[in-house]
């Protein structure tokens, strides 16, 4: 201890030397010492270092003073608190002293001292002091101030503390109103300035009296309009304020705007500017309360984008016309008038600005006004397409961009199967504006600056995004542009890059036709590009030569254009970078994938060139940089239609591709065995058996369960040598067939690798290879079944059954001349008394999937078996047995379905499972099967729908629902009949019915549904509870998997959804469990299908939502049951994607209920399950937090900075939250996951 002292005390002599440099390395000395964390000072060094740093910021020496500022920093957190405000009382004294520089410096330390001083939530009462004592000083400095630079450090100073901690001035923040307010008619307009920003800064946290006394005095003096010049400064502080609290500026909106709306009509251009400013920060911060005026805000922007009064763009008219006639000499007379044209003082460019501004915010909020846009909007923007200020275009295209981005299509798999009409109509009208929108933008694609030219293709880059083949009419007026600003030399390299990427979108979203005309003049800049030495360029032109190369010969249809000219250039450019070593990765991958589209498309012409072109890539193939490129490459030339001749790089490529299948790199194996897959197909006579056998070696450790995705690639290539290259089968190792039957008997085995296992089975018993015959291959399968011991224990997964039921039908149906046989010993096995459970039902479940496929009619013990196994003691069995009846039923409707609805109207007992398998054949036949006997099925379902098992009353309703879709427009209005019938049962099959006619694909019944949905959906309004439920798990299926159904319906829908999420209290009973009370809810399933339905509904609806309202209940669903909370929770991260301003002026009402629950803790004797239960509560809310944190301007709220300093100063949820960054780093993006 007292050795840092005396250490210090040496410094602080060395600061009184007359040698200013000695002052100076004694400060930076001090300055590290203070800087270590292990320091400590003793109260007589805290007071000497504190006197000593002041007055060295006194001192004669400029940089010595900036180091003790410097030092006032780590100073804060090291002494005690009224060390601190010694310190703040100095600095604030010497701000008001006539010595500028010294005033400067004070300043300085002020502003260090506050980004020092500890945030609120540490609990330090010493920030709150001494902020007090330095906002005193400081209201008092910018009220009696004279001189204006203090005034302005005063005014910044104030900001930054409000802006960090204005939560604890609360106490001064009517005295820093009153303060603030007279500097808006100070005579400095940067006074006003800044005293508009700290207003910002206080609106954050200022109590509702002290908002709305600002906002009445500002309101009045708007109305008092003394000058226009004050009221620019009124204008500018509302707009700020909107900015910073838009939540709050909301109820304040019905007067202000008439008030705007006014001054905009003032000539003063300035004035102009700022109300368009003021409307773009209401059109953003206040959404809602804006709504009634966007249509005169609209029609402001509309006039005053084009108010250019100074300005006559009639004779331009006049010279486009002209100019058709003459060429050059027209531009050059252009020049000149330009020249002679300058005015300095008009201002009134920023008014067009504002105005594009703002119709952006606008566009870019109105989702649903879009159809008015198109209408209104666009032709004025493409009319201003001409404006002269290159800064006021490039707003103008922005706007436009905007426009075409929400026009754009949503893609999701969604809306792929359900596209409503609505989404047309605005593509429609802009289909018919693109004709302006070129004639506007063609002539400027020409023009000198480098600016207006990039905003044209930037937005012609959207255009053709939203609407591919808009352009194909308009390539000709739009080529000499693009080779234009390819060719010319003074353009930057980003003019270029731009350039290319537009060719890219056009030349991917047109037909190839169109280009025929331009290849000529298109081609030699776009290879002058390739060898550009700016990577970047290079590696975008690669992307081009490729398309090109698509469109100069498609594959896919025959095409007149000669392609040959032009092989030479294409290729030489090209190869010439595919040779280089030393160039950038994305170009050398670029490079690999181009001239694999070379050889594809263009091969025959490339005669002695083609082996020497694969060598490299069988050089780039050995390269583990570019391996995966080049194997895609070697794909997409192994499945050209010109049949490349690829043997001179077979026989050492196989092997190098058969050991990438050992690599750890996922992307690589699979492309590889794509790549395997297509060679043999192409190439099965150029192999040698060796080659074949190298990759066969690889193939066991590629199946397995771990990777099923992996595995179905895999077999797939199993299955096209079966096919192609049978010989090669019989060296296919015991082992690849073991690690196959270990999949089938794998719980995870479904799909797509299901379905690949049963082809390759089908292939592999059809080649006759020995022993891997149709007997040999049954043994294998069913072997672990038939072997497991006689009494129940099932060792194989449920799954694992249906699995191998399946391929056993495969094999069958491939070996017709066996099936017979095993079908009879299935029976046998069933009849058996001494068969296990596991092979009764191996043995039904493989009758089914016969039955389904085959006709076994012949087997004629067959019903009876079946029937007399609903009586098994074994679940498993009956189950399987229910199967079995249902899908031999659909092989065999004549046969069966009439014994089985007999069955069903005299077995009471064995009902359930005979509905079962009425299910399977209604689900599994096609429909005009179904047709001679629907009215029967209809009128037995009819008689089960009331039954009191709730079980029973389901599979009836998937039965009434999918018989629905085999005759609609008569069965439709047979359910709806039912709804007014008497029992709440019926009710709820009905409902339940229609659930099951919903699906994600077209349908002929979704007409009729959208018809008749609405009286379906009135059951929300049922008195009895079950049938509110089911009738939510209908809107949530409609909401979906058909969203087209019910968007129209929401407004009437919504208030009944909402109405649901409310917690009932009458619903909530006590129960008692021996000496414990328990209290169950009963209205809980309901509001959490409420609740799922609000989450469906921001996915497929979100522009239908009035969103303000559906926080509402979000925020209530917060602080509901554990279930409940769980769903807010993802709902809120959802939203804080979806739309984030809605949710930031929410944010003080969402924070709450996610503290609480961040912050319980779980009573000391709780269960187990107790604390699982809270830790995930905990996990699901952190999670909301973090997507709340990732909201763009987030970090203005103080009640989130106040929050998130909170979970950084707690150790466990700070650990928490960093597990939660580190899962969410490493799952992919979502839009990785959509594209999947």
């Amino acid at each position: 201890m007292t050795n840092v002292s005396y250490h210090i005390s040496n410094l602080l002599e060395k600061m009184t030397s007359t040698d200013k440099d000695f002052r100076f390395m004694a400060t930076n000395d001090l300055m590290m010492e203070l800087q270590k964390d292990s320091i400590k000072l003793d109260e007589d060094s805290e007071k000497k270092v504190v006197k000593m740093l002041l007055k060295l910021l006194e001192d004669k020496n400029g940089e010595v003073q900036n180091l003790a500022v410097k030092c006032l920093g780590p100073l804060v957190s090291k002494v005690k608190e009224y060390q601190v405000e010694t310190i703040v009382d100095s600095l604030c004294t010497n701000m008001l002293s006539d010595k500028e520089q010294l005033r400067d410096i004070s300043s300085i330390g002020l502003k260090t001292v506050i980004s020092e001083l500890p945030p609120a939530s540490t609990g330090s009462t010493m920030t709150a002091n001494v902020c007090k004592k330095i906002t005193a000083q400081l209201t008092g400095a910018i009220g009696k101030q004279e001189d204006v630079s203090v005034q302005l450090e005063a005014l910044d100073i104030l900001s930054d503390m409000l802006s960090r901690l204005g939560g604890m001035l609360y106490t001064f923040h009517s005295s820093i109103l009153n303060c603030l307010l007279p500097q808006l008619t100070s005579p400095r307009l940067a006074v006003r300035k800044r005293a508009i920003i700290a207003l910002g800064y206080l609106v954050l946290t200022c109590n509702g009296n002290i908002f709305s006394e600002l906002m009445e005095h500002l309101l009045a003096e708007l109305k008092r309009n003394e000058s226009t010049s004050t009221t620019r400064t009124y204008i500018q502080c509302i707009a700020g304020i909107s900015r910073q609290a838009g939540h709050r500026t909301g109820e304040y909106l019905e007067k202000i705007i008439p008030l705007v709306v006014r001054y905009c009509n003032v000539e003063d251009d300035e004035l102009r500017e700022y109300c368009f400013q003021a409307f773009e920060s209401f059109v953003r911060r206040c959404p809602k309360e804006i709504g009634p005026h966007i249509p005169s805000v609209m029609g402001l922007c509309l006039k005053y984008i084009t108010y250019d009064p100074n300005y006559n763009y009639d004779n331009e008219e006049e010279e486009e016309e002209e100019e058709m006639m003459e060429t050059e000499n027209g531009e050059d007379e252009e020049q000149e008038s330009d020249d002679e044209y300058s005015d300095d003082d008009d201002i009134s460019w920023k008014v067009r600005r504002s105005a594009a501004k703002c119709l952006e915010a606008i566009v870019g909020t109105r989702h649903d006004l879009l159809q008015d846009f198109y209408k209104t909007l666009s032709p004025v923007l493409i009319g201003r397409f001409k404006e002269r200020e290159e800064n006021v275009k490039a707003d103008i295209f922005c706007a436009y961009i905007s426009l075409l981005k929400q026009t754009q299509p949503i893609q999701s798999w969604l809306h792929a199967s359900d596209a409503g009409g609505k989404e047309e109509i605005p593509l429609t009208m802009l289909q018919n504006q693109v004709p302006n929108i070129i004639k506007a933008l063609h002539k400027q694609l020409k023009e000198k600056s480098i600016k207006s030219r990039q905003g044209c293709f930037s937005l012609l880059t959207e255009l053709a995004n939203v609407l591919p083949g808009c352009l194909a009419d308009h390539i000709s007026a739009l080529m000499p542009g693009i080779i234009f600003s390819l060719a010319d030399k003074s353009s930057s390299s980003n003019m270029r890059i731009d350039t290319l990427s537009f060719l890219h979108v056009l030349l991917c979203n047109h037909q190839p036709e169109v280009f025929h005309p331009h290849i000529k003049a298109l081609l030699p800049p776009v290879v002058t590009c390739i060898g550009d030495p700016f990577y970047k360029i290079t590696s975008e032109a690669l992307l081009v030569t490729q398309q090109l190369v698509k469109v100069i010969r498609p594959l896919d249809k025959s095409c007149a254009f000669d392609a040959k000219p032009y092989v030479k250039d294409l290729f030489s450019g090209t190869l010439k970078r595919l040779k280089a070593a030393d160039i950038d990765q994305e170009v050398k991958e670029r490079a690999i994938s181009c001239m694999g589209q070379i050889v594809c498309n263009l091969g025959d012409h490339l005669s002695g060139d083609l082996p020497p072109t694969l060598k490299i890539f069988l050089e780039r193939l050995k390269n583990e940089i570019t391996r995966l490129t080049t194997v895609k490459a070697l794909t997409l030339i192994a499945s050209s239609p010109l049949k490349i001749d690829l043997r001179p790089i077979l026989g050492e490529g196989f092997p190098i591709l058969a050991s990438f299948l050992r690599k750890n790199q996922r992307a690589l194996k699979l492309s590889t065995l794509t790549a395997l897959d297509i060679l043999i197909k192409n190439y099965s006579d150029s192999l040698k058996p060796a080659m074949v056998e190298s990759v066969l070696t690889e193939l066991p450790a590629l199946i397995s369960e771990n990777d099923l995705h992996v595995s179905q690639v895999a077999i797939v290539f199993l299955t096209t040598l079966a096919k192609v290259y049978p010989s090669a089968l019989s060296k296919i190792s015991g082992s690849v067939l073991s690690e196959l039957f270990q999949l089938v008997h794998s719980p995870l085995l479904q799909g797509g690798a299901l379905n690949a296992i049963i082809d390759f089975f089908q292939a592999l018993v059809i080649t006759k290879t020995a022993n891997m015959g149709y007997a040999e291959l049954m043994k294998q399968l069913t072997s672990p079944i038939y072997a497991s011991p006689g009494g129940a224990s099932v060792t194989l997964h449920k799954q694992a059954y249906y699995s191998v039921a399946k391929c056993v039908a495969a094999l069958s149906s491939a070996c017709p001349k066996e099936a017979t046989r095993v079908a009879s010993q299935f029976i046998q096995d069933v009849k058996n008394p001494k068969s296990s459970a596991a092979v009764k039902m191996l043995a039904f479940l493989s009758l089914a999937e016969m039955g389904r496929t085959m006709n076994l009619s012949a087997q004629k013990e067959l019903k009876t078996v079946i029937l007399e196994a609903f009586a098994s003691p074994s679940e498993e069995v009956k189950s399987a047995a229910s199967y079995a009846l249902g899908n031999i039923s659909a092989g065999n409707l004549k046969e069966y379905l009439p014994f089985m609805l007999k069955e069903i109207g005299s077995q009471p007992k064995r009902q359930y499972l005979l509905l079962h398998s009425l299910k399977e054949v209604i689900s599994s036949s096609p429909a005009d099967g179904l047709k001679p006997y629907v009215e029967d099925i209809w009128a037995l379902l009819f008689n089960h729908c009331e039954c009191t098992e709730e079980g029973t009353r389901n599979v009836v309703a998937e039965c009434l629902g999918k018989l629905a879709l085999v005759n609609p427009s008569q069965l439709l209005p047979r359910l709806k009949k039912q709804l007014s019938s008497g029992s709440p049962h019926a009710r709820s099959t009905v409902v339940t019915a229609i659930k099951f006619t919903i699906s994600d694909q077209p349908q002929p019944i979704d007409l009729l549904l959208k018809g008749c949905i609405g009286d379906f959906l009135k059951t929300l309004q049922d008195p009895d509870l079950n049938v509110r439920r089911v009738a939510l798990a209908m809107f949530n299926s409609a909401a979906h998997n058909k969203p087209s159904l019910i968007r129209d319906m929401l407004n009437t829908v919504l208030p009944h959804l909402y109405n649901e999420t409310k917690i009932r209290r009458e619903l909530i009973r006590e129960v008692e469990m021996g000496p414990f009370k328990h209290t169950v809810d009963d209205g809980l399933d309901v509001r959490k299908a409420a609740f799922e339905c609000m989450y469906s509904l921001l996915e497929s609806c979100l522009d239908r939502l009035d969103i303000y309202e559906y926080l509402n209940h979000v925020e209530d669903g917060l602080k509901d049951h554990y279930d409940i909370r769980m769903l807010t929770f993802i709902m809120l991260a959802r939203l804080s994607t979806l739309c984030p301003n809605a949710v930031l002026q929410r944010l003080e009402r969402l924070i709450e209920p996610l503290r609480a629950t961040c912050s319980t803790k779980v009573k000391a004797g709780s269960v187990k399950q107790e604390f699982e239960k809270q830790d995930e509560l905990k996990r699901s809310a952190m999670r909301a937090v973090a997507a709340l944190l990732t909201i763009p301007e987030v970090e203005k709220s103080p009640v989130m900075a106040e929050f998130s300093s909170q979970i950084r100063a707690n150790p466990e949820m700070a650990s928490l939250y960093e597990s939660i960054q580190k899962d969410s780093a490493s799952l992919p993006t979502t839009e990785s996951m959509d594209m999947n």
